[in-house]
């Protein structure tokens, strides 16, 4: 029955899994246990890129097609065992200072936030108590263009960071674009990456302003790719890599070879965004794709 309850335990902790047979993604006929069963499966690789962040979830309790929240406090019944960190929160619409903040850690608190229809998993970059170790690039398309020409524009990103030794890892938004993840030394202020991200997507702008844009009004968008630089703002998040989205279809942030960014460009490939299975299926091929993104990178020349 879709209202029964389930109690499992994970590594040592209690929990309650329940309406499972809820449908997540109606249209795709995707249900709750699905999605429990996609993270889980998903858990090895997607853990390392949440642990020790401050995540923003975003709640579908009755599926896509329902009205939804954003959620940054820890919810009510919280269990005891749920790592908490009280951030503050400057600018915050409810005029709070701090928040209790939930850090997924562990797999069962992943699978804890999937059962409260977390469908959306985003962090920021910086891990708690420290500089950003991340630069994030969004690329975001004005119809009609689309992910081929995000892509054309990721591999130009790609050859200006890497003029500065800065290396970046492609991934799918899982709904419109794409963006670029750099690590970096984790030693200089928010302001300054977000400075750094600026001067290089007015830099690629400059160069092809029929295509790309650096400015953030929507008017001038349309048939350009907006590189939002503003992604590194310290009151910012990006969704976390393998993190599902509220899609008709349950699509995934799925990070990409450069070969798969190149044939998209090109023509040679068609452009598209990934499901669950497939998702999984190509971590069982190529293992995490981002992996690099756990290392420390270079200071940024600002």
């Amino acid at each position: 029955m879709a209202g029964d309850r389930f109690p499992i335990s994970i590594d040592g902790h209690d929990l309650e899994l329940s309406n499972l047979d809820k449908l997540m993604y109606p249209a795709a006929g995707f249900t709750k246990g699905e999605v429990i069963d996609y993270y889980t499966r998903i858990a090895p690789v997607m853990l390392p890129h949440l642990a020790d962040r401050a995540v923003t979830r975003i709640r579908y309790p009755n599926g896509v097609d329902g009205a939804h929240f954003f959620e940054k406090n820890k919810p009510g019944g919280t269990p005891g065992w749920v790592r908490l960190e009280t951030l503050p929160v400057p600018g915050s619409t409810k005029s709070r200072e701090t928040i209790d903040f939930v850090v997924v850690d562990e797999l069962a608190t992943l699978v804890w936030l999937a059962n409260l229809a977390a469908l959306e998993l985003h962090t920021p970059q910086w891990r708690i108590g420290a500089d950003p170790d991340l630069l994030v690039v969004d690329l975001d398309p004005g119809a009609p263009a689309g992910l081929q020409e995000c892509s054309a524009v990721a591999m130009l990103m790609r050859d200006r960071l890497e003029a500065d030794g800065v290396a970046a890892y492609p991934k799918t938004s899982g709904k419109k674009g794409m963006q670029l993840c750099c690590p970096i030394s984790g030693t200089q202020e928010a302001d300054l990456v977000s400075a750094y991200a600026k001067k290089v997507a007015e830099e690629l702008a400059a160069m092809v302003p029929g295509s790309i844009t650096a400015k953030m009004a929507k008017a001038i968008r349309p048939g350009k790719i907006f590189i939002d630089w503003s992604q590194n703002n310290a009151a910012k998040t990006t969704v976390t890599p393998y993190s599902l989205r509220a899609q008709e279809a349950p699509t995934a942030s799925t990070p990409l070879t450069w070969d798969e960014v190149e044939a998209v460009a090109t023509g040679a490939q068609e452009p598209r965004h990934y499901r669950a299975a497939e998702v999984l299926e190509r971590v069982d091929q190529h293992g995490d794709l981002m992996k690099g993104l756990l290392d420390p990178g270079p200071v940024l020349p600002v």
